[in-house]
This record gives structure tokens, C-alpha cells and sequence, in this order.
């Protein structure tokens, strides 16, 4: 068991997540997050899978950090989207586009498609990277559907879109607290954290 983990990402939120995820799993580990490290640099995501992108991201950070390091890669799958999104999520109509501007286009595309044919979902691959040792890996999967119209100030990236019908509501009308009992990013950081409380 590390004294520190570093979470290989430069999005504020994305890390704020992930951390208050794991503090409260690990309250006696020193979480830090690539803002503290100000020279690692930021590599190229050039996998073809969720798996590849995230060891990619902690493989750089713990090279550059010598620190345990998780990264995460995470995706929204559509339906009716075949090949849309995915792995390139992030970069889905040009990756300066505004998330409001995104999820407008995606709307827009899906505008007559009937509700049965609206499912998606939220995939979520973590890789440990440390030094010396074999990269872990660990994924979750959020099902949903996409909402007719955004909904929500939670969250960040296209939860304003995503439907959860078990909640009636998307991912970001929920409290923090009940999206990380539930999303993608939730369940594949408690995987981890029970594997972690093995070694």
C-alpha cells in the first residue's frame, strides 16, 4: 500500500471527483493530483481503447513522478451513434468545443430517434501505473439513455444529457453524493479501492 497516489489528470474536475471518491475510502493516503507536479508532461492519448488511453496517461505520470499513479479514460457509447463518441469523447466535434455546444449536436442528431433507440452509456477504464511493476487495470459501465433535452448543474462533460431511469433524472441533476454511488467513475474507483486494500 502507497503513503501517496497521484491521479494523473490536469481536469480539475474529473480529479476533484476522483479524489473525494478516495478520501473517503482512504483517509490516511496523500492524494495528489498532476497540479502539484508542474513539469509532467501531458501525453499524446494515440490508444484505440479506453485501456490504452488510461495506461498511457499513469505510465507518463509515474515515469515523470516516480509515484504510484491512476488514470482514467472514459467514454459516452450511443445507440443510435454508431462509432460516434466513445474513445473520443473528449475530442467529439472538435476538442475546443464548448461540452454545452457538444451535447447540442448530439441532440440535435438524435432529435427524431424514438426512446427505445436513445441508449448509451458511460465506460470508465482506470490503469495503476507504478514503478517497477505491472500496470493494473480495473472498468465499470454506466447505462443510461440520452435525455431530449439537457437537465441539471451537476457533474461536468455530457451529464446534463445522460438519463438515468432508475433516478427519473440525468446524472447532472444528482448530488454529488448519489453520482458517485452510482456513475462509471464511482464504481470502477471502488473496484480498485477494494483491490487496493488487498495488497
Amino acid at each position: 500500500m502507497p503513503t501517496t497516489l497521484v491521479i494523473a489528470t490536469h481536469n480539475p474536475k474529473k480529479a476533484g471527483e476522483m479524489v473525494t471518491i478516495l478520501n473517503s475510502q482512504f483517509p490516511d493516503l496523500t492524494i495528489k493530483t498532476l497540479a502539484d507536479y508542474p513539469d509532467a508532461p501531458e501525453p499524446e492519448e494515440t490508444g484505440t481503447t479506453y485501456a490504452e488511453n488510461a495506461a498511457i496517461k499513469a505510465e507518463s505520470a509515474a515515469q515523470a513522478t516516480g509515484e504510484w499513479c491512476l488514470a482514467d479514460d472514459a467514454g459516452l457509447e450511443i445507440d443510435a451513434l454508431t462509432g460516434e463518441l466513445g474513445i473520443y469523447s473528449k475530442r467529439f466535434a472538435g476538442e475546443e468545443t464548448p461540452f454545452p455546444e457538444k451535447m447540442a449536436i448530439i441532440l440535435d442528431h438524435l432529435k427524431s430517434t424514438p426512446e427505445p433507440q436513445r441508449g448509451a452509456r458511460f465506460n470508465c477504464h482506470i490503469a495503476l501505473a507504478r514503478p517497477g511493476l505491472p500496470t493494473e487495470h480495473f472498468s465499470a459501465i454506466c447505462p443510461g439513455r440520452i435525455a431530449h433535452s439537457p437537465s441539471g448543474n451537476g457533474g461536468f462533460g455530457y451529464d446534463p444529457i445522460f438519463w438515468l431511469p432508475e433516478m427519473n433524472c440525468t446524472m447532472a441533476d444528482l448530488t454529488a453524493e448519489q453520482k458517485h454511488a452510482i456513475s462509471h467513475r464511482g464504481q470502477v474507483l471502488r473496484a480498485f479501492a477494494d483491490w487496493l486494500k488487498n495488497q
